[in-house]
């Protein structure tokens, strides 16, 4: 699967996008059904992305899902129904082979990019494994946790980008990791979406700048990622998680048709 990613016939980068979370069946369907037909028309490699299930929020009235195997089951739908490959994460061990039955990547959250039995419960599904770089982590040291992944017999893997901690409330991207992490062999992604959160916020909520999210996707291209995770919904003033850092579904075309012409004017 990443071959066909990463080398597609149009020499473009590929799309990791849809809504932090799975909200519900007619939300996805609908986000998934608009992307898909982007995606065709700009020939851009797409995967779907929602989470199944949010382990990591602020606090603990947050939302977090509804349901792990109705929300996996709609992933699944999305799979069947546009013919598209699937992501979601997965948190501990035990929901590896549980998500893998479902989707096609599973992806691990940058907290816990250095959790050991994790990679390996990961690998040893035989899908392909997405690594998110921890926030505390320099690219170089991304090599040992997608090794993990490759010595418990899976090489299959990509390595994602999604910024680094700076003081207590912000992130910045370090562009230079972009290539360093390449120098491993796997694709690496920009994670524009979550780059561009601004975490630890006193009223409990994550922020973020979403007014940024162009400029972050354009750096990206052209210094060569190989794909791009942005999350995307309808309204996201309304979402349920993220919303503060997720772009609006109506602005992604013409985010992406400028993201091809960049990819183009490169290579």
């Amino acid at each position: 699967m990443i071959e066909k990613l990463k080398n597609n016939p149009a020499n473009n980068f590929f799309l990791l996008a849809g809504p932090c979370v799975i909200e519900g069946e007619d939300m996805a369907m609908r986000i998934a059904e608009k992307v898909v037909k982007i995606t065709n028309d700009l020939k851009i490699p797409y995967v779907f992305k929602g989470s199944y299930r949010k382990a990591n929020r602020s606090r603990l009235d947050s939302f977090t899902g509804i349901g792990d195997e109705k929300a996996l089951k709609i992933l699944e739908k999305v799979h069947q129904t546009f013919g598209v490959p699937t992501v979601t994460d997965i948190h501990t061990a035990e929901e590896a082979a549980m998500a893998a039955a479902y989707v096609d990547i599973l992806q691990i959250p940058a907290f816990l990019c250095r959790q050991t039995d994790l990679l390996v419960a990961a690998a040893e599904t035989g899908k392909v494994v997405n690594i998110k770089k921890g926030q505390f982590l320099s690219p170089e040291a991304m090599q040992f946790a997608a090794n993990k992944v490759v010595e418990a017999g899976n090489n299959q893997v990509m390595l994602t980008e999604r910024g680094t901690t700076f003081g207590y409330q912000d992130l910045i991207v370090d562009y230079r990791g972009i290539p360093e992490m390449q120098k491993t062999g796997f694709p690496v992604i920009m994670d524009v979406t979550h780059s561009l959160q601004q975490p630890n916020q006193t009223s409990g909520v994550t922020g973020g700048m979403p007014q940024l999210i162009e400029t972050v996707a354009k750096a990206a291209i052209a210094v060569g990622a190989d794909g791009l995770f942005i999350e995307t919904h309808e309204n996201p003033s309304v979402a349920k998680s993220d919303g503060a850092n997720m772009l609006k579904l109506d602005l992604l075309e013409d985010l992406l048709t400028k993201l091809v012409r960049i990819r183009e004017a490169i290579v």
